[in-house]
């Protein structure tokens, strides 16, 4: 039986890689940090792998505990700090300590897959047109910059068998982000920024797993993707799709941008001053937020990997919600 390490397993995307993971047939190994909540996985036969990715000497002492690992999805990560010097740290240095740690214990993977991120090539260029590999990647946020750093990283070792996933906006059950929107809308209220003319590519979580478990065995290596549910949608889809889910009438808001950048600016600072917690709408989210074009062309994963996501928006939208619903958060 193939044995994988999942790191940042506690999380959103991280919990559903380690449930596919299991189901799949894999001897899975969840990844996580001393003080990780065990939420997600306190119903699982996984694994756990407890260490701290800052400090590459305890994580070679925690993978000579096990065998040599198969494959990893390295998964940890941040997406929002009040810390922006963490971005670095977290996403691009602590992925190196694990890679390193690797190569020392000559401990190296068949293969290591990297989930990035479409922050890391930044917002499509041209009208409603996909970002598509072969652009140049131009990220806008210290997010994005520090996972594009990872990724340049990863190619710059030789032979090393890396794929990097650059998912889209991912959603789902256990997502918090989006949730924000959902919350929005019950309340009777659509919000845009700037224009109501927004292109956004989605993937749902499950798809967004399935995808990524199934390239394990795959003979592609040393490639990047990005990953989306292979259709494009805008922002006013994504609202009435929700609206229809949640059975509400809305009223339609189109807040201009120097307003929401002073509310994240407010915000992100009052809220990190008081409670080191960053809020949803910060500075950095801000800059995604503001954009008007995130489509992305997902094509090779067609060709690769013969993907066919099960959800588009409308089905992983209502599963969504339903789930939220049943938990009793909306």
């Amino acid at each position: 039986m193939k044995k994988v390490l999942i790191t940042g397993s506690s999380g959103f995307i991280g919990s559903f890689l380690v449930e596919q993971s299991i189901e799949r047939g894999y001897n899975t190994v969840a990844g996580i940090r001393s003080s990780s909540s065990m939420e997600y996985l306190k119903e699982t036969s996984a694994s756990l792998f407890i260490t701290d990715l800052s400090d590459k000497e305890s994580i070679k002492k925690n993978l000579l505990e096990f065998d040599r690992f198969d494959y990893i999805i390295h998964n940890a990560g941040i997406t929002k700090t009040c810390d922006k010097i963490l971005f670095d740290k977290v996403n691009y240095i602590n992925t190196k300590n694990l890679v390193e740690a690797l190569i020392e214990l000559d401990r190296i993977p068949e293969k290591f897959i990297l989930i990035s991120s479409l922050a890391a090539y930044g917002p499509g260029r041209n009208g409603n047109i996909p970002i598509k590999l072969s652009d140049s990647p131009l990220p806008i946020s210290i997010y994005g910059e520090s996972k594009l750093k990872t990724e340049k990283y990863l190619k710059s070792i030789k032979g090393f068998p890396y794929l990097i996933f650059r998912p889209t906006g991912v959603y789902g059950p256990r997502e918090k982000d989006y949730f924000v929107m959902y919350q929005s809308i019950k309340s009777g209220l659509e919000t845009y920024v700037g224009s109501r003319e927004q292109y956004i590519s989605f993937i749902y979580v499950k798809d967004l797993v399935q995808i990524l478990i199934t390239s394990l065995e795959s003979n592609s290596v040393r490639k990047s993707y990005f990953v989306s549910d292979l259709k494009d949608y805008t922002a006013v889809e994504f609202n009435e799709i929700v609206k229809n889910e949640l059975g509400k009438k809305t009223i339609s808001i189109v807040f201009p941008k120097f307003f929401v950048k002073m509310i994240a600016f407010l915000g992100e600072k009052i809220s990190c001053l008081l409670s080191r917690n960053i809020p949803t709408l910060n500075t950095e989210k801000y800059k995604d937020i503001s954009q008007r074009n995130w489509l992305c062309d997902s094509s090779d994963l067609v060709k690769d990997f013969d993907f066919k996501p099960d959800y588009d928006l409308r089905n992983g939208i209502k599963e969504t919600i339903d789930w939220n619903k049943k938990q009793g958060l909306l």
